[in-house]
């Protein structure tokens, strides 16, 4: 697993960088070590310091900035970093659920994400990174919604398409619901899913082959393995 000799869980112990091949040609070193429990310290004070009248958005966006410029770990703080915004939306009551991530925002903008932050690093220009910040909330919030708007348009529609299978639809319906959590599946896994048995799982399976709801992926004559692909592709437009 990558990461799993480079102390996770704990801060990092020795000098890390950003960009370049090491440290004389890094494009940002951030703070030696030492430095690193202290500054983390005063980044979970800001967290919870409920006297400072600042907005949620606001303080996510500072806060990111503060996570991956001290770059507290010694693999994996860009996923740590961009975890943190729905954990803290979630913690605050923001979110019902962490389902906003604004990991594809900042891939597909990654030169104007790694340049705003290194605009507040290297001439204090907080207001660029904040509204770069919020432009992709909003975005990636915008997105979300019409997202989810489409998945309810398709659960209405494939939970019509099943009442054409009679005496078969409850157990299609709870097929349904495993589906959304788990798109693609083999046809034990279904069986497994639902407590019925092989050629329940199988007859099923053909069901809802037949409906389009589930496609065959792996090509193999055994060991079948099959997608809910017009859900996944909601998430690929």
């Amino acid at each position: 697993m990558r990461g799993e000799h480079k102390q996770p869980g704990e801060f990092r112990s020795s000098q890390n960088w950003i960009g370049g091949s090491s440290l004389s040609d890094a494009v940002f070193i951030p703070p030696h070590p030492s430095e690193v429990p202290e500054l983390m310290g005063d980044l979970e004070k800001f967290w919870h310091n409920d006297s400072i009248a600042v907005p949620h958005l606001i303080r996510i966006a500072i806060s990111h900035y503060q996570f991956e410029t001290v770059h507290p770990f010694s693999d994996g703080n860009g996923r740590i970093g961009r975890l943190l915004i729905p954990l803290y939306l979630v913690s605050h009551g923001l979110l019902a659920k962490p389902s906003l991530y604004l990991s594809d925002f900042f891939e597909r903008n990654r030169a104007s994400y790694y340049d705003a932050l290194m605009g507040v690093r290297v001439s204090n220009d907080l207001i660029h990174w904040v509204r770069f910040f919020l432009a992709g909330m909003a975005e990636t919030a915008a997105k979300g919604r019409d997202v989810f708007g489409k998945i309810l348009l398709l659960r209405t529609e494939v939970e019509q398409s099943i009442l054409a299978l009679g005496k078969r639809v409850p157990n299609a319906r709870a097929a349904l619901n495993l589906l959304y959590r788990k798109p693609i599946i083999t046809a034990t896994e279904l069986g497994q899913g639902l407590a019925v048995s092989s050629p329940t799982a199988q007859t099923l399976v053909r069901d809802l082959q037949k409906l389009g709801i589930l496609v065959e992926i792996s090509g193999q004559a055994r060991g079948r393995v099959f997608a809910f692909d017009r859900y996944l592709g909601l998430f690929l437009s």
